[in-house]
């Protein structure tokens, strides 16, 4: 039996809509989904994708504690825990994550805004109290992650630096980094939202305009301004 799981902790597209008033979001929330269970499917690890429907709490720590929490309880020693806005997230990072996972290490993927996209644990030394009191949605959310982890005395392995998208200037910075996002969302992104014109060009110069000036973020620090 494997003793990895992975968790998908994304909302479903209709929630999203609710906090995000983006042109064709249906579209492009499903697609990021879509993209990103693919990329976890690849890994033959089992997962399970936490939408709203079975997330318990009020605050995002406490359903975000709360669903690691389950995973942990259907006999797993080990959590590799993600969303769905990381185009950049490639299955050899969940497969990195769990090679460390299995040497005794707790993974964390940064992300550029101070925040994480991956976070690896082990059942052992999961704290969900303290986990749970972290700062999330603002800037200092991964400092704080490494120092209580620090006094934990958890060795750490740190996964490549990658662009999560909360905000438009994340969106806008998208550009630089077309090589590494995967070509079916891109494809899939270019052809539903943007249906007269289906380059990659045209893709990254426009993504921008799909979203309002102030999305809202589950999760990752909250720095939505233009």
């Amino acid at each position: 039996m494997q003793s990895t799981a992975i968790l998908v902790f994304a909302n479903s597209s209709s929630e999203e809509l609710l906090h995000k008033p983006v042109k064709n979001g249906e579209i492009l929330f499903d697609a990021l989904t879509k993209n990103t269970l693919k990329t976890v499917e690849k890994t033959n690890f089992p997962f399970f994708h936490f939408t709203e429907k079975e997330q318990i709490g009020n605050s995002f720590g406490e359903r975000f504690t709360n669903a690691i929490n389950t995973v942990f309880s259907k006999g797993f020693d080990k959590v590799i825990a993600i969303g769905n806005d990381t185009p950049q997230l490639k299955t050899s990072h969940l497969k990195k994550a769990a090679s460390a996972l299995r040497s005794q290490k707790t993974v964390v993927g940064p992300s550029l805004d101070g925040g994480f996209y991956l976070i690896g644990l082990h059942k052992s030394n999961f704290d969900p109290v303290s986990f749970e009191q972290l700062p999330w949605q603002r800037f200092n959310l991964l400092s704080s992650l490494l120092r209580q982890l620090a006094t934990k005395n958890c060795d750490v392995y740190r996964l490549q630096l990658l662009l999560d998208l909360d905000t438009v200037k994340d969106i806008k910075r998208l550009s630089a980094f077309t090589g590494s996002i995967s070509s079916s969302l891109i494809k899939i992104l270019a052809s539903l939202l943007y249906r007269k014109k289906h380059s990659v060009a045209f893709f990254i110069e426009h993504f921008s305009s799909v979203f309002v000036q102030h999305p809202y973020n589950k999760g990752s620090p909250f720095i939505f301004h233009s």
